[in-house]
């Protein structure tokens, strides 16, 4: 997995960090972790920064002041990291929601979408109890009301892949579109 010639070759000219988008369960975390490491970015997600911050879990915010209140917080969350450089940012699966985090990850990340099965995502989401969206719900049939709000933003990404591999053929995947999009770009 490891391309010496790559950091040399593709750092060059990268002034925008990474952000990882796509449903719960999907990888974003793992992969972006992945990616952080093999470019020597910093790691960021951004549940993890929202419940530090707020000193409440996901799922307290979620129960105690609703939904919208939650979304406030991401996209504050998000807008204060959008002049940090060299990071690979986690982002919730709903956080495309707001225009304003659309614009910022236009503006200020490469973004990549990892499409999952929606199989593979129930599997992975059956046990999850922490997850506030999936509380007393059919995971399928409500990922599936999820997409369908989702996708049209999902798709705006500059990378897409499809995630149903290991965690190592998704980053070589992602390491081969990201040095095109650089060279592309460079």
């Amino acid at each position: 997995m490891k391309s010496p010639n790559f950091r040399k070759k593709s750092n060059k000219g990268i002034d925008k960090s990474i952000a990882i988008i796509g449903h719960m369960g999907s990888g974003k975390t793992l992969i972006g972790k992945l990616i952080a490491k093999e470019l020597n970015f910093r790691f960021f997600d951004s549940d993890k920064l929202i419940e530090k911050n707020t000193q409440k879990s996901i799922k307290n915010i979620f129960h105690s002041e609703g939904e919208a209140e939650f979304r406030k917080i991401e996209e504050k969350t998000i807008i204060n990291l959008q002049n940090e450089t060299k990071i690979v940012l986690s982002l919730g699966g709903g956080a495309i929601l707001s225009a304003q985090t659309r614009k910022v990850l236009k503006t200020h990340f490469i973004t990549v979408f990892l499409d999952t099965d929606f199989e593979i995502l129930q599997q992975r989401l059956k046990k999850s109890y922490k997850r506030p969206l999936l509380i007393n719900e059919n995971i399928l049939q409500k990922l599936k009301k999820l997409d369908n709000i989702r996708r049209k933003y999902y798709l705006l990404a500059d990378i897409k892949i499809n995630n149903y591999e290991s965690p190592a053929n998704t980053v070589s995947i992602f390491l081969k579109e990201f040095n095109q999009l650089n060279e592309k770009n460079n």
